[in-house]
């Protein structure tokens, strides 16, 4: 084994150890990649080994963070962040649950429903899982267990519909795995359309289903007003504005009228708004979303820096061509290592936030895909499609890998804001179904790559 060899394999494993230390991530990342960038460049001098570790290439980590805060596209960032926060604090998501229960009140399961839909327009409009999941769990909880819903049964729906907001755009996560595979943001919100509203479609027929051929799982309401003229009202004036921002934000990168870092501020200004005219807008709230905002921005940012000193000086020393030689010598043809790809990515979201994953596993994963040959042609002109579809997957993969037990992120997310009767056997009884619901999901993805690249071909292809 070379020293170069030696040293990845030291990084990957110093990695893994400190993850267990307590030490923030971004600082882990950038300690580690300056560490051993010195061990390099110290052999270089003393062992006449030949790592490539110089003092030209270390100093190139200084010009990537530079060229890192110059980017537009991560403008976006912020913006979603803010949009979201301040959807949150609005009380719009309050106000479809109460319309959307009295027109599901009389459907078996209606409930769930309600929960499910809201959990679909909270990811399109916030796209942060932490914020979907514990809100979606303090509103809904209470009202399920007086409803006398099965405690399994009402935990995993607000687990599934909350973890949406990986998926369905304008998820953050797009927006950093396009800006590290130089994808168009465009292309993969689009992309995610269908395969997001897949997924939240096979869970309404679940919770339909179940609600019907197991009654006691989901009682019917009592006490409901009769389905009107007036209720109908109601539940259109609370899911229009939601409606009208998203289709304001997502419609206008769509049909190229505006950047993802334009419609993102377009998003700001339309949930500051939404919160104005719910008068939930003081000075307190708005302080609290700008401080909400800027720390996570920062949380963010900080990782961004520590990755780019990490890979940079992992690929110096050829961990990407030791990862890609290790890939494509698995005896399994290509989608045997696409599904072995997939399993450590599945793996990596218990021990890793979707950022750390996206920083740094995702571009050494990457090129291992480009160069194997999937039955996807050139998708109606739509650059880089193969990529495009894989990153469509590791977005279901990490959606799963979330909700599955011992330590997916959404459980411990809800069971922060449960009542003290829900146990953490009850959430993970209640994600089993749709864990599988998600894997099906993922099959039906690798095997009808369409499903994801469809629109995409169709708005920017042509």
């Amino acid at each position: 084994m070379e020293f170069n060899e030696i040293l990845v394999i030291g990084m990957f494993v110093s990695f893994v150890l400190f993850l267990f230390t307590g030490i923030p991530i971004a600082y882990v990342l950038g300690g580690i990649g300056i560490i051993f960038g010195g061990i390099g460049y110290l052999s270089d001098i003393y062992m006449d080994t030949f790592t490539g570790l110089d003092l030209n290439v270390l100093g190139i980590v200084v010009s990537r963070i530079f060229s890192l805060m110059e980017n537009w596209v991560l403008v976006a960032l912020p913006m979603f962040i803010f949009m979201g926060l301040m959807l949150d604090r609005s009380g719009v998501a309050e106000r479809m649950m109460m319309a959307m229960q009295e027109l599901f009140g009389r459907v078996r399961g209606g409930l769930g429903i309600t929960v499910t839909l809201i959990g679909i327009i909270l990811a399109a409009s916030t796209g942060i899982i932490g914020a979907s999941v514990v809100l979606l769990g303090l509103m809904s909880i209470p009202a399920m267990m007086k409803q006398n819903y099965s405690k399994t049964f009402a935990t995993g729906i607000v687990c599934s519909a909350g973890c949406l907001g990986i998926l369905i755009p304008p998820s953050i996560m797009l927006v950093i795995m396009a800006d590290q595979l130089a994808l168009s943001v465009g292309d993969l919100f689009t992309a995610a359309v269908f395969p997001g509203l897949m997924l939240g479609a096979v869970y309404l027929l679940y919770i339909l289903m179940l609600a019907y051929f197991k009654p006691s799982v989901a009682p019917v309401a009592e006490n409901r007003r009769p389905l009107n003229k007036k209720v109908i009202i109601e539940v259109i004036r609370a899911i229009m504005p939601p409606v009208i921002l998203i289709v304001s934000v997502l419609g206008s990168i769509f049909a190229g009228i505006a950047t993802p870092t334009e419609a993102s501020g377009v998003g700001a200004f339309g949930a500051t708004l939404l919160a104005l005219f719910n008068k939930k807008l003081n000075l307190k709230v708005f302080h609290e979303t700008l401080m909400s905002s800027f720390k996570t921005t920062a949380y963010i940012f900080a990782i961004f820096i520590g990755a780019t000193c990490f890979s940079l000086v992992l690929r110096e020393l050829g961990g990407d061509e030791l990862i890609s030689s290790a890939l494509t010598g698995l005896p399994f043809g290509d989608y045997g290592v696409l599904l072995v790809i997939l399993a450590i990515v599945f793996l990596l979201g218990f021990l890793l936030d979707w950022i750390e994953i996206t920083l740094i596993v995702l571009p050494l994963l990457a090129p291992v895909i480009a160069d194997l040959n999937f039955p996807i042609e050139n998708v109606g002109g739509l650059d880089q499609p193969v990529l495009v579809w894989f990153v469509m997957l590791i977005a279901v993969t990490l959606q799963t890998s979330f909700l599955t037990p011992p330590v997916g992120f959404a459980l411990f997310y809800l069971k922060g804001v449960c009542p003290p009767e829900i146990k953490m056997t009850d959430i993970y009884k209640g994600v089993t179904p749709f864990i599988i619901l998600q894997l099906m999901g993922l099959a039906v993805l690798i095997l009808y790559p369409q499903v994801a690249l469809w629109l995409p071909a169709q708005i920017y292809g042509n």
